[in-house]
């Protein structure tokens, strides 16, 4: 059995993007393959992740790479959802793929464009993640969050601090990052504050503990060991792991995280390490009390007690585990199907050297956590750099 490698990344801007769906998947299509050392004929079979639900009338998105590349016209194409996880589940079934024997290379891309629509829309489309029938009248995902995040602290007191701590972090990283969508500073006491500025958008969850509504795309390379071989970088997976939980809330604690726990577990026990062996972490922070909630089903803090890593700054760039020096989503960005693409690509980038924004010193192994619904749908990654 093959052990498939990136060997070829592309990240486009986050945010606002005026370009067409297709467009923004060429774009970012293009330059992976290029920076692969391939040429679109040698794509074996193409992975899509796009989420849509209603943000675009154009569906059967896997055909659209081919409008634009002729010599990828008649590859295999596979389209993939998977609420907020739908960028790895197209990268974990183009790795099977490749492992299984069938094919050589792969390309996949993510890509959302959510701007268009109207904030209804996307409250409507996003929200559609939930379990609806019991769940709707939290009125948007938000909701369904801020409702989470009012039982965290009925069970173990107020940690709006440790929240706006969290926001602080990940936006003082992502203001380094030319890719992000939100590329400034915000600091700890604005994040902390309700103001006009900084909202309640579901209480106990501020704006700044929400992540945006954005544009984006990104694209990954896999390929066999006898082609990444040639390769001028080559990142591989030390270990995965994909598990999933009940979709209704009220069928189980959501605070427990368990399927998030189970995928991190099954990643790290292929790998041979635990948690703290990695050198940094990319981790889902749709809101912040889901990179709360993290830390502790990972094992990187008891349950209630994920805020005294945010005290001692176990989580931030110099720290224990650094924790999203992308910005993650909340200050990167998360247009849906291209969230688990980005945050792959640029734990490679990391790996080797090459990281948009900031540069982690000779990291070595990365951890990639991306999940869709609250821990419904959950994926991790250990990747190692190969060269």
């Amino acid at each position: 059995m093959s052990s498939p490698a990136i060997i070829g990344w592309s990240h486009g801007k986050f945010g606002r993007s005026e370009s067409p769906l297709p467009q923004m998947m060429a774009d970012v299509a293009r330059d992976a393959i290029a920076e692969a050392g391939l040429e679109p004929a040698d794509i074996d079979v193409i992975h899509v992740g796009v989420f849509n639900n209603g943000l675009s009338r154009q569906g059967f998105e896997a055909a659209l790479p081919g409008t634009v590349f002729p010599e990828l016209a008649r590859t295999p194409a596979h389209r993939h959802e998977n609420a907020c996880a739908t960028g790895s589940a197209a990268i974990f079934a183009a790795h099977d793929s490749i492992a299984a024997g069938r094919h050589k290379t792969a390309l996949v891309i993510g890509a959302e464009r959510m701007t268009q629509a109207s904030g209804h829309d996307v409250n409507e489309v996003l929200l559609s993640a939930s379990f609806r029938e019991e769940e709707e009248h939290y009125k948007s995902f938000a909701g369904v969050f801020g409702e989470i995040a009012r039982q965290y602290f009925d069970r173990y007191g107020d940690h709006s601090e440790a929240l706006a701590k969290i926001a602080a972090k990940n936006h003082a990283n992502g203001s380094q990052n030319p890719l992000a969508h939100m590329q400034k500073d915000l600091g700890f006491e604005f994040c902390n504050t309700v103001s006009e500025k900084n909202p309640y958008v579901a209480e106990p969850l501020r704006r700044t503990d929400c992540s945006m509504v954005s544009d984006g795309a990104a694209a990954l390379v896999l390929a066999a060991e006898d082609v990444a071989a040639s390769a001028s970088q080559a990142v591989t997976w030390r270990g995965m792991g994909n598990a999933n939980d009940v979709l209704p809330l009220s069928q189980r604690d959501p605070l427990e995280m368990a399927g998030a726990r189970a995928a991190m577990e099954q990643a790290l026990t292929a790998a041979g390490i635990g948690i703290d062996d990695l050198d940094f972490l990319e981790t889902h922070d749709c809101f912040t009390i889901a990179e709360l909630l993290e830390y502790e089903a990972f094992g990187l803090a008891a349950p209630g007690q994920g805020h005294t890593l945010l005290d001692d700054g176990a989580t931030e760039v110099g720290g224990r585990l650094p924790v999203n020096p992308s910005g993650g989503l909340k200050a990167k960005g998360h247009p849906i199907g291209a969230t688990g693409v980005s945050m792959h690509a640029l734990a490679a980038a990391q790996l080797t050297g090459r990281s948009p924004g900031i540069q982690i010193e000779t990291p070595e192994l990365a951890g990639v956590f991306n999940m869709g619904g609250a821990a419904v749908s959950n994926f991790a990654s250990v990747l190692e750099r190969v060269r």
